[in-house]
C-alpha cells in the first residue's frame, strides 16, 4: 500500500494512498465530533451544521458550491454520526484542488446566514417528522436511548423538534468554534492522488487553525432499560441490544463474527430459523456497533403481532444456543463474509478514503490489508462462544413499537437468556 500519514504542527492529520490506474479521487475531512459530544441542550446539533455547510460561504453561494463542484462531474455530501462528522466528495485526479478548497470553504467559512438557517431547520424538521413516520428508522433511536439512557451516546443524531426549532446562530457559530479543532480534523484521501500536493493544499486551508487541548466525550454507560409503543400498525418491530465489545477491545472481531452468525444473512441462524424454516417474519438480522468505548449487538426483527411473542423466544433462544454449539463451520462462513466484504468494499476510493480516515482517528495509523485480515482469522469458536454466553448474562435493551402489547419483557427475556 502506498498510504502515508503526516501531522500539522497545529494537530491536524493528513492520510492519503495514491492507487495507480484511477482517474478519480475520493475524499473529504472527517472530524472526530458527533452526537455524543452535543450537551443536551445542543442535541441535534451537529447534524445541523452538517445541512448548513452546503448554504453559502463569503466566496461561494449556495448554488455556487453546488455548481463548482457538479461544473467538473464531481459529487459533494456529508453524514454525521455519533462520533463523527464527515465532508466529503468524489473528483476526477486534476480535480482534487478544486474540491479541497471547496470542503475547506465550507468548513471554514460558512456565513450561517439567518435566512439559509430557516431554510434549512424546515428540511431537518421535514426530516425529523419522516424517521419519526418510519417505525423501522425510529426504533434504533428509542434502542440507542433504551441501551444509553440519559446520556449523550443515547440521544438521536437528528435531534428532537423542539431543540431544532430552537438553534439560533450563536449556537451553530459556538458549536463550531469549541469542537470543530484541528486535533480532531483528518483530510483523507485516496486514489489519482499526490501526498505532496494534498499535504500542501492542507496546509495553505488548515495549517493556520490554532491548536487546542480537544475536550473528551462523556464516557458512554450501558443501561439496558425498555421502551415500549402500543399502536394500531400492521408490523410489530422489534430491536434488541446488548452491550458488546469497544472498537479496540480484542473481542472486537469475535463480536462481528457472532453477529454474522446469528443474523448477517440467508444461512445465519435467526434467518433460517425464524423465516425460512418457522415463517415468523419476513425480514430479521443482528449487527455489532462498536464505539472507541462502548459498543452494542443489535438484533432486529419485524412481524405481525401475533407472532411477535415466539420470535423473541426463539432470538433470545438462539442467542444462547450459540454460547454451547455455535460451530467451526459457522464461523469460517462468517470470516469469509468478512473478508469478502472488506476487499470487496476496498474497490471503492470513497470506500477506502473513509478507511483511512477512521483508522488513523482509532488506531493513529492504516493496518495493511494482511493486518486486518490476520485479526479476523485470529476470531475462534471459543471466543464467540464466550461472547454470546456473556450476552446471556447482560440485562438487554429492548424497543419495541406496533401491536406489542402481548411482548414478553426485559426479565422473561432474560431468563430465557439464562436458561
Amino acid at each position: 500500500m502506498s498510504i502515508e500519514i503526516h501531522t500539522l504542527s497545529n494537530g491536524f492529520r493528513v492520510v492519503t494512498e495514491h492507487l495507480p490506474g484511477l482517474a478519480s479521487a475520493a475524499l473529504g475531512v472527517w472530524i472526530d465530533v458527533g452526537a455524543r459530544h452535543e450537551r443536551a441542550d445542543q442535541n441535534g446539533i451537529a447534524h445541523f451544521l452538517e445541512h448548513m455547510a452546503f448554504k453559502g460561504t463569503s466566496t461561494r453561494s449556495a448554488r455556487q458550491i453546488a455548481e463548482s463542484i457538479e461544473d467538473v462531474g464531481g459529487y459533494l455530501n456529508a453524514y454525521t454520526s455519533r462520533e463523527t462528522t464527515a465532508y466529503y466528495a468524489r473528483v476526477l485526479g486534476p480535480d482534487v484542488p478544486l474540491a479541497i478548497d471547496i470542503i475547506s470553504d465550507i468548513l471554514r467559512d460558512s456565513t450561517l446566514a439567518e435566512h439559509e438557517i430557516a431554510v434549512e431547520r424546515h428540511v431537518i424538521l421535514q426530516e425529523i417528522g419522516q424517521s419519526h413516520d418510519t417505525p423501522d428508522d425510529v426504533i434504533f433511536d428509542w434502542l440507542q436511548e433504551a441501551a444509553f439512557p440519559d446520556q449523550p451516546m443515547g440521544r438521536p443524531i437528528l435531534g428532537p423538534a423542539e431543540r431544532v426549532r430552537s438553534f439560533s446562530r450563536n449556537d451553530l457559530a459556538g458549536f463550531i468554534n469549541g469542537n470543530y479543532l484541528p486535533g480532531r480534523m483528518i483530510l483523507a484521501a485516496a486514489g489519482d492522488i499526490d501526498h505532496a500536493e494534498v499535504l500542501k493544499l492542507a496546509e495553505e486551508r488548515f495549517g493556520d487553525m490554532s491548536p487546542v487541548d480537544v475536550p473528551r466525550a462523556e464516557p458512554a454507560r450501558y443501561g439496558g432499560a425498555e421502551r415500549r409503543e402500543v399502536k394500531g400498525l400492521e408490523q410489530a418491530h422489534f430491536a434488541m441490544a446488548f452491550e458488546a465489545p469497544e472498537r479496540l477491545s480484542p473481542d472486537f472481531y469475535n463480536a462481528q463474527i457472532l453477529a454474522t452468525a446469528l443474523g448477517g444473512g440467508m444461512s445465519s441462524r435467526l434467518f433460517q430459523e425464524a423465516r425460512e424454516e418457522r415463517g415468523l417474519c419476513y425480514s430479521i438480522f443482528a449487527q455489532a456497533n462498536a464505539w472507541i468505548d462502548s459498543g452494542m449487538m443489535t438484533i432486529y426483527a419485524g412481524t405481525g403481532g401475533e407472532d411477535l411473542p415466539g420470535l423473541i423466544e426463539l432470538t433470545a433462544t438462539e442467542i444462547a444456543r450459540a454460547a454451547q454449539d455455535l460451530s467451526e463451520v459457522e464461523v469460517a462462513r462468517a470470516r469469509a463474509q468478512m473478508k469478502a466484504g472488506l476487499l470487496m468494499g476496498l474497490e471503492s476510493t470513497s470506500v477506502r478514503a473513509e478507511r483511512l480516515a477512521k483508522m488513523v482517528s482509532i488506531r493513529g495509523y492504516v493496518p495493511d490489508l494482511e493486518e486486518t485480515i490476520a485479526r479476523i482469522d485470529a476470531t475462534s469458536v471459543e471466543g464467540a462462544r464466550a461472547l454470546a454466553a456473556r450476552l446471556c448474562r447482560t440485562r438487554p435493551a429492548l424497543a419495541l413499537y406496533g401491536p406489542v402489547g402481548s411482548a414478553p419483557g426485559q426479565d422473561a427475556i432474560a431468563a430465557r437468556l439464562a436458561a
